[in-house]
């Protein structure tokens, strides 16, 4: 009878444990991940392009909030890492609109990257952390897919502060490898990749660029091994310095030149010669 009773109390006793296990991780927020959905109420990031076990490729276009508590100076970190762990992009994200608060505020972000090897990844939404305290560590994980990108791979050229520690060469410009959407405009896709600058990681690597930011390419052609190209008006505003000129034209002639049918590069704005512009 006594051990009848014992063991009715046992089954109670577990079964109520059981009960307070359940309710606790019911009530218990999920740390740094995002549900299957493309948003959650409790998440501080929220991503409107992708969900978790998208299969994603380079170049990838990333849209979502995160309140502004997430970012600091208007920016946060956006890292993708293999299941190796290694980055294969790191990027700041900017926020576009007043960061100063705890309301969500809306960003965008296109994050360039080489896949070596398909298969699962993550990207990860790094909260700002300018204490550099563990303890103030954050942040926001996606699983994905990784895939090769089926696009188009090209050279953009830039200088180098490891390879040239003093920028004595100023001609000379060193390549780094992007991979653009198949397109008949192959040339232009190079220059555009030049002018978005380095990444992060590539900027680690010593690479930096001369050009300005929103420089607009009005028109490209190749003909009898020439490569004519106009450039708005802010390729030369505010450039000083005969050595900035003489990078900033080694990028752009050394970009286009990695294509056989161009072997030589005439350069103008707005429709001025080159002998008028990029005067130091």
């Amino acid at each position: 009878m006594k051990k009848s009773i014992i063991a009715v109390l046992l089954v109670i006793v577990v079964l109520g444990v059981g009960i307070v296990v359940v309710r606790l991780s019911k009530n218990t927020p999920v740390v740094n991940a995002l549900s299957e959905s493309k948003t959650t109420e409790e998440s501080p990031v929220r991503i409107s392009t992708l969900k978790a076990g998208d299969t994603i490729e380079s170049p990838l276009l990333i849209e979502g909030v995160a309140r502004g508590t997430w970012f600091f100076e208007a920016s946060f970190p956006v890292r993708l890492v293999d299941a190796d762990g290694k980055t294969l992009a790191l990027e700041p994200v900017q926020a576009e609109g007043e960061w100063m608060t705890e309301n969500f505020v809306p960003f965008h972000k296109t994050l360039r990257f080489q896949v070596e090897k398909e298969g699962p990844g993550t990207l990860v939404f790094e909260k700002d952390n300018p204490s550099g305290l563990p303890k103030n560590d954050d942040a926001v994980r996606i699983p994905v897919q990784l895939k090769k990108s089926g696009g188009t791979m090209v050279k953009a050229f830039f200088g180098n502060r490891i390879t040239d520690p003093n920028v004595l060469n100023c001609d000379r410009v060193y390549p780094v490898e992007r991979v653009v959407p198949k397109t008949q405009a192959v040339a232009r896709a190079a220059l555009e990749e030049m002018f978005a600058g380095p990444t992060l990681l590539e900027g680690q690597a010593g690479y930096f660029t001369a050009m300005n930011d929103g420089v607009k390419i009005q028109k490209l052609s190749i003909a009898n091994g020439t490569a004519f190209v106009d450039f708005d008006e802010t390729l030369e505003a505010q450039v000083g310095g005969s050595c900035r000129v003489t990078i900033i034209r080694a990028q752009i002639k050394e970009t286009l030149k990695q294509f056989p049918t161009v072997k030589n590069v005439v350069l103008t704005i707005n429709g001025r010669g080159e002998d008028i512009i990029l005067q130091p």
